[in-house]
Formats: structure tokens, C-alpha cells, sequence
């Protein structure tokens, strides 16, 4: 009796030429191959844009803004977003909104002669959590612009260039005492309206990451993540200065993400603080 479990070890007959092209076409085509890892950015040049597939991510919405003198409100904030479909062990964290009314465009052009908050006021050295976490921070830089394609996605940077005009960014990397790793990103626009709109925007997208994952400083004795490992996001908004505060596992598991948004916490309102209050709105 044939063994019909038998794989035959080669083809014959008519068909032979037809075989072959569809095994020509599949190859030229690349069918069934796997897409090449995304590359992460490197510090604090030459960056590589990750959009990181974590599986949920999470957004904290706030906006704080100078009060109008011309009787003009602000949009209503979007629909908070959907709670995602997180991994086994993941909490989501809705985001929430506090948005208060558009300043007038006379305030929006003083804004936009104002120079950014200096570098070194702007990131402490270290910032200590209520829990008794500390986060060290080991690089900053002033980007040379808000919309470098491997800084930003296209997404942020088409927002950006239908604005008035981006003052500059400026990032940080930390790690905390478990070597866990976050990054800073703050965007100072020339119009507070701006601002309120990539914030709004950007929160509402909790699986959408816009803004780059800084790979760990040369000399750091820390880890480059896969393009892969899991991520939270929080935004922040200040008037015309918009805050993004991301952190990553030290072993880049995708699990436990409302444990890492509560970690990250204290960081992202340390530098939220000091940017509420150069801006005056703190």
C-alpha cells in the first residue's frame, strides 16, 4: 500500500514549467518573508525613527493654558480612546482631558518671540519618585529640527508643518534605579492652538507612536530594546510647549504596562512642572 504521507522529492510531468514559475514569481515577489526589524534611534545623532509594536500603549492627556482675552473657547477634547487589547498582566489607563480656553492671537505672537526653555533647566539631573525611585538622567540634546524624518513620524511632522511653526524640540533620556528606560521629548510651537491639537490628537492615538525611542547613550552600560519591546507614552501640554514622556521595561516585556505608566509618573511631572512654569502656566 503507498504511504500517502510521503513528500515527494521532486516533480514530473507537464506541470513542470508551471511549478516553476509560480515558485519564480513567489521568490521575486517575496511572498511569506518576514519585513526587516525597524531600525531605533541612535543618540543623540544619525536616528532611526521606531514605531514601536508593543501591543497597548497608553496616553495621559492634560492641557494647561493661558486664559483668552477674546472671548474665543477652545475645542471640546476628543472622545477619550478606546481601552486597548492588552497582553496578559496589561491595565489600561484611560486618558484624561483638561483643557482650558485658546489664548488670543495677540498672546500667540508673544509667544512666538520667545526662545525655548534652556536645556539645562528644562531636564533635572534627578528626579526622585514618591516610591522612592530615582531617575538619572544621562544625555540631553537640542534637535536640529522638530521634523527630522528620523525623529518624528509622519504623522507628528505633517502636524508640525501645518502649523505656525515649531521654536525647536529637545530630548532626554533617563533610567531609573532598576535600569528601567525612559525618554523626554518636549516641542515648544509658536502657537499655543498648535500645541493644543497635537496633544489632543496625539493622546487619542494610543497606538499610534509618533515620536522616536532614543536608543541608551554610548557608555550607559544599558541595553539597545528590540523594535519590538513594549511601550507607554504620556503627553502633556503647556501653552505653546507640548511634553511626550516614554518608558520601556529594562527587558522590554510587553506586560504590566499601567505598573510602568504609574513608574514613569513622577518623571513626566517633574519636566511638566518646570515647562508650566517658564511658560506660566504651572
Amino acid at each position: 500500500m503507498p504511504n500517502n504521507n510521503e513528500i515527494p522529492t521532486g516533480r514530473s510531468g507537464p506541470d513542470d514549467d508551471e511549478w516553476n514559475d509560480f515558485v519564480r514569481r513567489f521568490e521575486a515577489e517575496g511572498i511569506g518573508r518576514q519585513p526587516a526589524p525597524r531600525p531605533r534611534r541612535a543618540w543623540p545623532r544619525n536616528l532611526a525613527l521606531g514605531l514601536v509594536a508593543a501591543g497597548a500603549a497608553f496616553a495621559v492627556l492634560k492641557y494647561t493654558g493661558g486664559s483668552a482675552d477674546d472671548g474665543t473657547a477652545a475645542p471640546a477634547p476628543a472622545a477619550p480612546a478606546p481601552t486597548p487589547s492588552a497582553p496578559a498582566g496589561a491595565t489600561s489607563a484611560a486618558p484624561s482631558a483638561a483643557l482650558s480656553a485658546a489664548p488670543s492671537r495677540g498672546a500667540a505672537a508673544a509667544d512666538a518671540a520667545r526662545p525655548m526653555m534652556p536645556l539645562a533647566e528644562l531636564f533635572p539631573a534627578e528626579v526622585e519618585g514618591a516610591s522612592g525611585t530615582t531617575f538619572t538622567r544621562l544625555g540631553s540634546t537640542v534637535m536640529r529640527s522638530c521634523t527630522e524624518p528620523d525623529g518624528v513620524g509622519p504623522r507628528l511632522a505633517a502636524m508640525i508643518e501645518a502649523s505656525a511653526g515649531c521654536v525647536g524640540e529637545q530630548i532626554a533620556f533617563y533610567k531609573d534605579d532598576r535600569n528601567n528606560q525612559f525618554n523626554v521629548a518636549v516641542f515648544t510651537m509658536k502657537d499655543p492652538l498648535d500645541t493644543l491639537r497635537m496633544v489632543t490628537g496625539l493622546s487619542m492615538a494610543f497606538d499610534d507612536h509618533q515620536v522616536a525611542v532614543q536608543a541608551p547613550p554610548p557608555g550607559s552600560g544599558l541595553p539597545t530594546l528590540p523594535a519590538d519591546s513594549g511601550l507607554v507614552q504620556g503627553f502633556t501640554g503647556h501653552g505653546r510647549v507640548m511634553v511626550v514622556a516614554m518608558g520601556q521595561w529594562s527587558d522590554g516585556r510587553t506586560a504590566q504596562f499601567q505598573q510602568l505608566v504609574d513608574r514613569m509618573k513622577p518623571l513626566q511631572d517633574a519636566v511638566s512642572d518646570k515647562v508650566g512654569t517658564h511658560e506660566g502656566t504651572g
